[in-house]
C-alpha cells in the first residue's frame, strides 16, 4: 500500500509513516504528565488492572519477561520486585522520552539489576527468536501502526511454553456505561488534559484511538493469526479494558 492513508491516527486517515511519526509527536508531548494523566483518567483502577494482568502472566523467578511499549516502565517496576533479585526484564517503547523516564523510575525505585532498556518499533524488533518467556504489552497496541506485524513479532520471539498478554482499552458491553464513557471520553478527557498536560489533542487523540482500535473478539483473532493459540480475553469494568493472553507451544 505504500504511501496511500492507509492507517488511523484517531478517527483521521493518514499514511503508516505519519501516524508512526505523530503517535511519536503525542508521547513526546505528554510524557511528563503521563502517570498524572494516567491516574485522573482511569480514577486510579490501571493500578488494579495491571495488577490483575500480572497475575494472569505468572512471571517467574528465572524468566526472561519483555515490556513492550514499557512507557514509565510502572509494569516492569511490578515484575522486577515480585522477581526481586531474579529478574531478566526488558522494557522497549519507541519513544525514547518514555522510555528515558521508565528507566529514570526505575533507578529511583533502586530496580538495576537483571534490567535492560531497547528503544524500538514494537512491528520490527531487534530481538532473536525465541528469546523470552513472557511477553506483556499495556496500553501500547493501539498505538502501533500495522498491529498483526507487532503480533507476529510477538509470537516470534516467545519461547515455546511462553505466554503474550495484551492489556488494553477494548470495546464497553453495556449500552448504559457505553454512553456515559462517550461524554466522558470525548468531553471531560480533552478538557483534563489542557488542563494538567497543557495538551487536549492529545487526549483527545487518545480517546479516539480506544474506538477504532479492535475489538475483543476481532484481536483474539488477530492473535490467532499471529500464531499465537489457545487465545482468550478478560472482560473488566464491563468491557472498557480486556486482558488477551495467547500462548507459544
Amino acid at each position: 500500500m505504500g504511501d496511500e492513508a492507509d492507517s488511523l491516527f484517531g478517527f483521521e486517515r493518514v499514511t503508516p509513516a505519519a501516524k508512526t511519526a505523530r503517535v511519536r509527536g503525542v508521547f513526546d508531548s505528554v510524557s511528563e504528565r503521563y502517570d498524572v494523566m494516567n491516574d485522573l483518567m482511569s480514577v486510579g483502577m490501571h493500578r488494579l488492572w495491571k495488577r490483575y494482568a500480572l497475575e494472569l502472566l505468572d512471571v517467574r523467578s528465572g524468566q526472561s519477561i519483555l515490556d513492550l511499549a514499557c512507557g514509565t516502565a510502572d509494569l516492569s517496576r511490578l515484575i522486577a520486585r515480585r522477581l526481586k533479585q531474579n529478574a531478566h526484564v526488558v522494557c522497549s517503547d519507541l519513544n525514547a522520552s518514555m522510555l528515558s523516564l521508565g528507566r529514570d523510575r526505575m533507578l529511583d525505585h533502586g530496580l538495576v539489576e537483571g534490567i535492560n532498556y531497547v528503544q524500538a518499533n514494537a512491528e520490527k524488533l531487534p530481538l532473536a527468536d525465541s528469546t523470552f518467556d513472557r511477553i506483556i504489552m499495556g496500553f501500547g497496541l493501539r498505538n502501533v501502526t500495522d498491529k498483526p506485524a507487532a503480533l507476529r513479532e510477538m509470537e516470534r520471539i516467545l519461547r515455546p511454553g511462553g505466554r503474550a498478554l495484551i492489556l488494553e482499552f477494548s470495546q464497553v458491553r453495556h449500552p448504559a456505561l457505553a454512553s456515559l464513557y462517550d461524554q466522558y471520553s470525548f468531553k471531560i478527557l480533552p478538557r483534563i488534559g489542557a488542563i494538567v498536560a497543557g495538551d487536549a489533542d492529545s487526549y483527545r487523540y487518545l480517546a479516539e484511538s480506544i474506538r477504532v482500535h479492535p475489538d475483543q473478539e476481532s484481536l483474539k483473532v488477530m492473535m490467532q493469526r499471529a500464531g499465537l493459540e489457545n487465545v482468550r480475553y478478560h472482560n473488566l469494568v464491563a468491557g472498557v479494558v480486556a486482558v488477551h493472553i495467547g500462548f507459544k507451544y
